[in-house]
C-alpha cells in the first residue's frame, strides 16, 4: 500500500527517508528508530522556556490535501496531550510548480498563516483556510486572493494587510524556510517530537499493520507519536 508518493506540489508528500523493512517486532503502538519513525544525526534545538513540556513541531502546507485530512484526528490528539506537549507548526514552501523560483504560491499561504498567528485568528481561521482551499477550491496562491478571502471572514482588510506585509511577518517566513531546510523536510505532514525524532504518515505505512486506509494510517501515525513524546518526557527528568 502506497498512500503517498513524491509529487510535492499536488500531493504533497513523499517517502522521504527511503526507509528499508520494518524491523522485527515493530509495530505503531511499539516503534523502533527506522521503521516507523527517523532520529536524526543532528537534533535541532527547541524553544527554550518550555519546562517538562515537549516540543511537537508540524510541518505542513495549506495546499497539501494529506495536511488537511490529518488535521481533525491531529486536533484531537494535541488536546489529550493537554499541557504535556508545546505545539509549533511550521507552513512549508516547494517553490513553483511550473518551476519559476519568483512564483511560489507557497509563500503566500505561509505569509496567510503567520498573519493569522500575529492577528490572534489562528484559532478560528485555520480550518477555514483548509475548508476553503480543499472543499470550496479556492485558489488562495495570490497576495490579491488571501486578502479577500480574510476579508469575506469579516476580518479588517487593510489591517489584514498592515501585518501581511509588515516585517515581523516576513521575518517568520524566512524562519520557517531556514527550519524546513535544517530538517531536510521534501514531504508533509511530517512530524517532529523534541527537535530529533521524524515520523509522518508516509513514513509509518511502510509498517506491516499500519491500516490501509488513510484514518487508520493517520491513527497509527499518533501511536507512534504517543511514544515518541512519551521517550522525549522522560529524557527532560
Amino acid at each position: 500500500m502506497r498512500f503517498f508518493q513524491k509529487a510535492l506540489a499536488i500531493a504533497g508528500l513523499s517517502l522521504s527517508f527511503g526507509l528499508l523493512a520494518a524491523s522485527a517486532g515493530a509495530s505503531p503502538a511499539n516503534p523502533v528508530a527506522g521503521a516507523e519513525y527517523k532520529v536524526l544525526d543532528n537534533p535541532q534545538p527547541t524553544d527554550s522556556g518550555l519546562g517538562k513540556k515537549v516540543e511537537v513541531t508540524e510541518f505542513f502546507g495549506y495546499f497539501c490535501p494529506h495536511c488537511n485530512a490529518l488535521e481533525p484526528t491531529l486536533e484531537e490528539w494535541i488536546a489529550k496531550q493537554g499541557d504535556k506537549i508545546s505545539l509549533k507548526r511550521v507552513p512549508v514552501d516547494f517553490g513553483d510548480p511550473n518551476g519559476d523560483p519568483k512564483k511560489s504560491p507557497y509563500v503566500v499561504q505561509k505569509k496567510l498563516y503567520y498573519t493569522l498567528e500575529a492577528m490572534g485568528k489562528l484559532p478560528e481561521m485555520h480550518k477555514k483556510v483548509f475548508n476553503a482551499i480543499h472543499a470550496q477550491r479556492q485558489r488562495l496562491d495570490t497576495d490579491a486572493a488571501v486578502a479577500d478571502f480574510a476579508a469575506k471572514q469579516g476580518l479588517d482588510k487593510a489591517k489584514f494587510l498592515d501585518v501581511y506585509n509588515s516585517f515581523a511577518v516576513q521575518t517568520k517566513v524566512t524562519r520557517a524556510t531556514q527550519l524546513q531546510t535544517a530538517y531536510k523536510i521534501d514531504g508533509v505532514p511530517t512530524l517532529i517530537v523534541d527537535g530529533r525524532y521524524v515520523t509522518s504518515p508516509s513514513i509509518v505505512s511502510a509498517t506491516p499493520g499500519a491500516g490501509d486506509s488513510e484514518p487508520a494510517l493517520f491513527k497509527s501515525t499518533l501511536q507512534v507519536m504517543d511514544s515518541l513524546v512519551a521517550k522525549a518526557a522522560a529524557g527532560k527528568k
